[in-house]
């Protein structure tokens, strides 16, 4: 089991850049960010762009995976986003990580002035993104009409660092996109039951999960993969869960999930006055210490 983070670009570069190197000097397999123009309770706050941010990251450290957790096309096209992620790939040297994602209905989904999608719509547009992008980072120049998505002669020389291209970890609770994770992803990502902490008592958070990997297995074996293939993340902070409050809670919570399958967990850096306020101190102690005592 690997342990990764989120670190929300909240940050002046000023202060940011020692965020991500500490990241990487506590032993993190990844450090993601968000792909978002702005989130939640830190709508009216600093938010800056993903993909400066983890260009900039890579610039400043060596080591560590760095990503997106997740991009989605809510504002995104898969050919400006394949142009940005071959060039990511080549900046860090091979340490980039593609999650992707359907978006969801709200923040980011009408910010270019569009109506807002139904489930539906969504959904086929990200099999369409993904498919596309897909085929925009393995070849060097491609031409596909889509329903939503289209490239005309799309140039992506000289491709990626990572060979056949970068890795694709696909968010998914629902069948459509778990049939992407299996046909496409390298890794899969949750991050527990989409109902959120309120109406899932945390008793119940792990079995959503194993119930979620039963899922993704069976979707696998429908494309002749074995699901034992497949990174399988699960993003801490959307379940009533708590499991950065002491380095015990840490242990239990992340035991719990190795015994699923989950091969993956990704903490948030904590955040002062935010709903991902964690005494850093036992953050830092959780990243250096924790996985060793699973045993």
């Amino acid at each position: 089991m690997r342990l990764s983070t989120v670190i929300l670009p909240i940050h002046r570069w000023s202060e940011g850049q020692q965020v991500w190197r500490r990241a990487e000097e506590l032993g993190f397999h990844a450090a993601y960010t968000y792909d978002h123009l702005s989130w939640r309770s830190f709508r009216e706050e600093p938010w800056f762009g993903a993909v400066p941010t983890l260009t900039a990251a890579a610039a400043a450290t060596e080591r560590i995976r760095l990503g997106t957790l997740v991009a989605s096309p809510n504002f995104r096209h898969p050919v400006t986003l394949a142009k940005d992620l071959i060039t990511l790939d080549d900046v860090s040297g091979g340490r980039l990580t593609l999650g992707i994602g359907a978006g969801g209905a709200g923040f980011d989904a009408t910010v270019l002035g569009q109506e807002a999608w139904s489930g539906r719509e969504r959904a086929a547009r990200f099999g369409e993104f993904v498919g596309l992008l897909d085929e925009l980072l393995r070849r060097d120049a491609v031409t596909q009409e889509g329903v939503y998505y289209s490239a005309v002669e799309a140039r992506n020389v000289p491709g990626c660092v990572q060979v056949p291209r970068v890795p694709f970890h696909v968010a998914a609770t629902g069948p459509k996109g778990l049939r992407l994770a299996a046909e496409y992803g390298q890794g899969w990502v949750t991050y527990g039951d989409p109902k959120g902490p309120a109406e899932v008592p945390v008793e119940r958070a792990p079995g959503v999960v194993a119930g979620q990997i039963e899922k993704l297995a069976a979707a696998c074996a429908e494309r002749g993969r074995d699901v034992a293939e497949l990174e399988k993340v699960l993003l801490q902070g959307s379940t009533a869960e708590r499991p950065l409050e002491s380095v015990g809670a840490f242990v239990d919570w992340a035991g719990t999930y190795r015994e699923l399958g989950i091969t993956e967990l990704v903490v948030h850096w904590p955040v002062p006055d935010s709903i991902f306020e964690n005494d850093l101190s036992v953050f830092e102690r959780i990243a250096t210490e924790g996985l060793a005592q699973l045993g």
